[in-house]
């Protein structure tokens, strides 16, 4: 048995110089690692280890992961599966058992979650771009809460703030919204009076403390409170809605996977990341 799997390390580096902590708001959320496995993983028949990476570490994940020859020995959940005081560790509950089973294989937990949001290149930059089109044909683009001082991550903060060089319909820009999200539907709140989008404040998952105060042409986000939605229309101003996960879970395979492998391939012995199959949004539209 070994204290700390041979993995960990190298997978917390690699995480951590893309998203470093000190971006988190700690004074709400529970970002890092969570569950350290006390054996090491058991890699794959050719010996290759795993990275897997999901929105939520849920029961369908975890088992993913448990699967004979996954070679799973990370799994980097967005979303922190441990949010507030754990006063047990029970089979019972559905959550703790997961982390038990993971811990009984080796397999580690860690939560980027709002280090990701506020990061330069992290989840708001990339809808940004998705719906802009990229940074030539933007005017500017801000934060819209929190701006950092974590080196390399200066222009980073929390939601973002674009300004289009040229106005878009709403229709084009619920367009590109679904192209870039995998959506066949979304919400959409609008007013009578809206004809063209120029200015687009984005945030990921849940948008409405963070836009609170904010002008904007349209909110671009994954949820939206009634009476939030409707002091938006009765201001003039538009939303696009997609479902809290729906606007966080294309990035993992768009920009996490890809820029981790390149860092793990620095890494002596193999490591392969992989996005999880079995994470999915709670809600469908039926």
């Amino acid at each position: 048995m070994t204290s700390t799997p041979t993995i960990l390390p190298k997978v917390l580096k690699a995480v951590q110089k893309l998203y470093p902590i000190a971006l988190a708001d700690k004074t709400w959320d529970n970002t890092g690692l969570l569950l350290e496995a006390p054996i090491s993983h058991k890699p794959d028949a050719d010996g290759v280890s795993r990275v897997m990476l999901a929105i939520d570490l849920t029961t369908a994940v975890a088992e993913e992961a448990l699967k004979e020859g996954s070679g799973v020995g990370v799994i980097v959940a967005y979303h922190p599966i441990i949010f507030r005081g754990l006063k047990s560790l029970t089979m019972k509950d559905t959550q703790q058992r997961s982390l038990l089973r993971l811990a009984a294989a080796g397999i580690s937990v860690y939560a980027p979650h709002t280090a990701v949001d506020a990061a330069v290149g992290g989840v708001n930059d990339w809808l940004a771009d998705g719906v802009s089109g990229g940074k030539e044909h933007e005017e500017k683009r801000d934060v819209l809460q929190n701006g950092t001082k974590v080196e390399g991550h200066e222009d980073g903060g929390m939601g973002r703030l674009v300004e289009l060089k040229e106005p878009l319909e709403l229709t084009e820009l619920v367009k590109r919204v679904k192209k870039l999200t995998g959506l066949k539907w979304v919400q959409v709140a609008r007013p009578q009076s809206l004809e063209k989008v120029k200015t687009i404040a984005i945030c990921a998952g849940s948008g409405g403390s963070l836009f609170r105060g904010v002008q904007a042409d349209c909110f671009f986000t994954g949820e939206l409170g009634h009476h939030e939605t409707l002091a938006t229309v009765e201001n003039g101003m538009s939303a696009i809605i997609c479902g809290h996960t729906n606007t966080e879970r294309g990035f993992l395979a768009a920009v996490m996977k890809p820029r981790l492998e390149e860092l793990l391939k620095e890494e002596e012995g193999t490591i392969e990341v992989v996005v999880s199959e079995g994470d999915r949004d709670p809600v469908e539209i039926m």
